[in-house]
């Protein structure tokens, strides 16, 4: 009959993922006429666990190509976003606090969705997606076999090299008579 132990290990206990669309504002020296382009570059970021919740703290550059004085000019302005979100991550199981890894992954970079104008302010809509996984001490039980399983026997295997150094090596006349009638 098996019995059961209970191993300690770290595992996965709670994972969840949210999407976020958020309108941000860079003021420009002009007065914009049309916005050319925009680029979002070099995100960055980490999650902390805070009163039960998942505290992700981050940032990410953006460039903005746009043109001025009726548009026979352009310029591109560049501004560091930081950004702040609170998640709930609901854990299948309960575990010791002091242990727990959270990490944070970017299911989808931040990418700018649409941009509008209005004087020297530039809207911009950026969506993302992050992932979280909250990772503790979690136990396991496993079935021990009390009895141990017996031993396969091992045998020689007789190959043709083997066969012909037997051949080779053993004489027949091994046994001299004299030696039979001592």
């Amino acid at each position: 009959m098996a019995t059961y132990k209970e191993i300690v290990t770290k595992a996965i206990v709670g994972k969840g993922k949210k999407s976020y669309k958020n309108t941000y504002t860079v003021n420009v020296d002009n007065n914009v006429n049309t916005v050319l382009g925009c680029w979002v570059i070099n995100h960055k970021f980490n999650g902390k666990e805070e009163n039960d919740k998942i505290k992700i703290d981050g940032s990410f550059d953006v460039n903005v190509w746009y043109s001025y004085d009726n548009d026979t000019k352009t310029s591109v302005v560049t501004k560091t976003i930081p950004y702040q979100e609170i998640v709930s991550v609901k854990q299948k199981e309960t575990t010791d606090n002091s242990s727990k890894d959270i990490i944070v992954r970017s299911l989808k970079q931040p990418n700018c969705i649409s941009a509008s104008q209005s004087g020297n302010s530039i809207n911009l809509e950026i969506e993302k997606e992050l992932g979280v996984e909250i990772v503790g001490d979690t136990k396991v039980k496993i079935a021990i076999e009390e009895d141990e399983e017996p031993w396969d026997e091992i045998y020689e295997e007789l190959t043709d090299e083997v066969e012909k150094q037997i051949e080779n090596e053993v004489q027949e006349n091994f046994i001299n008579k004299e030696d039979a009638k001592k």
